[in-house]
C-alpha cells in the first residue's frame, strides 16, 4: 500500500512505500534568501520534522540528493550538513550545481530517502 502525507493537488511531500519513506526536494521556507548554511540548517530540521511525521529520523537516511545554485556554497553547505547528519546513518549522497531553483532565493534544495523505523 502507498501512504501518500501532507499532499496538494500537485504533489505531496511525504510518500511511503513498501519501507521506503520518499521526500520532496525541501528548499527554506523561513528564512528565504538567507546564507546557504542557515538555508541548509533550516531545510535540514524541516527534513527531520517529515521523516518524524513518517515514523523514521535521520538514522534510517538511504539517499540524499543536494542542489546548489552556486557550487562556491558547498562548504557552507556541508558544515550545516555535518553538524547535522548522524554518524550512524550515513547515506549515499550527491551534490550538483542548478541553473535556478523554484524561485530566486533558494540557493539549496535537498531531496532524501529513507527506511522506515522498525
Amino acid at each position: 500500500m502507498i501512504q501518500r502525507m501532507d499532499s496538494n493537488n500537485r504533489m505531496s511531500q511525504i510518500v511511503v512505500y513498501n519501507g521506503v519513506v520518499y521526500l520532496a526536494g525541501q528548499v527554506d521556507e523561513t528564512d528565504k534568501g538567507g546564507p546557504i548554511k542557515e538555508q541548509t540548517a533550516n531545510v535540514l530540521k524541516q527534513i527531520d520534522e517529515l521523516l518524524a511525521k513518517a515514523g523514521t529520523d535521520k538514522t534510517q537516511l538511504l539517499s540524499a540528493t543536494i542542489y546548489l545554485t552556486d557550487i562556491k556554497t558547498f562548504g557552507e553547505m556541508n558544515e550545516a550538513w555535518q553538524a547535522w547528519v548522524s554518524p550512524q546513518g550515513l547515506p549515499t549522497r550527491a551534490t550538483v550545481e542548478v541553473g535556478a531553483l523554484a524561485a530566486p532565493q533558494y540557493g539549496v534544495e535537498i531531496v532524501a530517502t529513507a527506511a522506515v523505523k522498525g
